[in-house]
This record gives C-alpha cells, sequence and structure tokens, in this order.
C-alpha cells in the first residue's frame, strides 16, 4: 500500500488510543468532562437510530448551502463588475473595507430581530459571512487577468460584454472556486454559531442542548460531523481546482 496514503491516518488512531487510555483505561478523566471513544460511539449509534442526527445534518447542510448561493449569486457578479469597471470598485471599496472585518457572528442579534428564530436568521449570518471572501478572490481573480488577452479582444473589436464573459470570466474561475473553497468553511463556523443562539434545529443546536444536558458523547459526535463535512467539502473543491488547474 503506498505509504502516503497511510501516513493521515496515523496520528488520529494515536490520539484515539491515548483518549482510550486515559479515559476507559486508567480513567483520569471523569465521563462529563472528557466522554471515551466508546461512549461517543455508543452517543452515535443512539442518535442514528433516534434520526436526530440526520435530520440536524440536513437541516444545517441546507443552510449552508442556501447562505453560500446566495453570497455567491451577490459576490461573483459583483466582484467581476468593480474589477472591471475602476469607478465602481472606488465607490464601493470603503464601505466593503468597513463591512468586511465585522464577524459575521456580530450580526446575529440583528438577523434575530430582523428575522426572529429558525431558518433565515441563520442563512443571513453565513451569508454575512461568505460574501465578502466570494468578493475579493473574484475581485483578485479579475485584476490578475493577463492584459496582453484583454487587449488583444479589444483589439478584435470586441465589447465589453464579450470581454466579460469570453476571457475575463474563464480567467476568474479558479480565484472563485478559492474563494468557494474558503466560503464553505466560514459557513460552517457561522451555521453552528447561529444555531447555538438562533435556531431550534441543527448541528449546532444538537451540541448546545447535549452539552446543557451534560451529555458529552453527543457533543462530541456533532463536533466529528461537522468536522467531516468540512472534510467532505474540502476534497470537492481540491478536486475541482486540480481539474480547473491540470
Amino acid at each position: 500500500m503506498n505509504k502516503r496514503k497511510i501516513l493521515p491516518f496515523i496520528l488520529p488512531i494515536a490520539i484515539i488510543i491515548v483518549w482510550y487510555i486515559i479515559t476507559d483505561g486508567l480513567h483520569l478523566v471523569k465521563p462529563f468532562i472528557l466522554p471515551s471513544p466508546v461512549g461517543v460511539l455508543n452517543s452515535a449509534i443512539n442518535i442514528l437510530q433516534s434520526g436526530k442526527l440526520f435530520k440536524n445534518t440536513v437541516d444545517t447542510l441546507f443552510k449552508v448551502f442556501s447562505g453560500l448561493i446566495l453570497a455567491s449569486v451577490v459576490a461573483i457578479p459583483l466582484g467581476i463588475i468593480m474589477g472591471w469597471y475602476q469607478t465602481l470598485e472606488d465607490l464601493a471599496s470603503f464601505i466593503i473595507s468597513v463591512l468586511r472585518p465585522i464577524p459575521p457572528v456580530a450580526w446575529i442579534p440583528f438577523s434575530i430581530l430582523w428575522f426572529g428564530y429558525g431558518t433565515v436568521p441563520a442563512i443571513f449570518i453565513i451569508f454575512m459571512g461568505c460574501v465578502f471572501p466570494i468578493l475579493v478572490y473574484t475581485l483578485d481573480g479579475v485584476k490578475r487577468t493577463d492584459k496582453v488577452l484583454i487587449e488583444s479582444a479589444q483589439t478584435l473589436g470586441a465589447t465589453d460584454g464579450h470581454i466579460l464573459k469570453r476571457v475575463i470570466l474563464p480567467s476568474t474561475v479558479p480565484y472563485i472556486v478559492s474563494g468557494l473553497k474558503v466560503g464553505v468553511g466560514i459557513a460552517l463556523m457561522c451555521t453552528i454559531s447561529a444555531e447555538m443562539i438562533g435556531s431550534s434545529s441543527g448541528l449546532g443546536y444538537m451540541i448546545l442542548t447535549a452539552s446543557n444536558l451534560f451529555d458529552t458523547g453527543t457533543t462530541v459526535v456533532g463536533m466529528l460531523v461537522i468536522g467531516l463535512i468540512g472534510l467532505a467539502f474540502d476534497y470537492v473543491f481540491g478536486r475541482i481546482q486540480k481539474r480547473i488547474f491540470w
């Protein structure tokens, strides 16, 4: 077997072994502080059988995709237009520079005031977290487009619309994918934070509820599922990037 395929699994296995030793083996840590791997496995089986894990995971994924799609619909066209028209970039750069550093979770009080509790405020928080990274990456992609290609198209009589469609957009796609990859990670963090405060469903809500009941096994299961979702997204976008660059 390829050595590179084995290496990523060595550290997780070592961590699980040490984890088992200090919990079930030597009983150095109480279960309500850190559950054992066996306790986590039992919790996973219980919430899988009850259907809660599937329901909450689907709910979280719906929010992530909805927020990410809305952010993409706004950020990608805006980034392309801003990158092409300098006047528009100058007009919007100040307000973007002010809003971009604001943490998405800072919008939670307003999201609750504007949209109440439930799915919509969580989608709004994800949108606020994703829109600026995607916008900045798209804008950067437009700026990095080879000037020779643009000038050649202009020499041949291409209009701005044709240049944006035939030259700028294809050149910007790798940057857009990179922005989406960053956005997914932010979206997951935003979703969990929003679900813990302003939602009654999703993995964040499940983790918060389990923590309040000192059900640390379910808490760890929720955390691991979030990590696995992030890993799956990272793999998908990594494959897309390889196809684009190769």
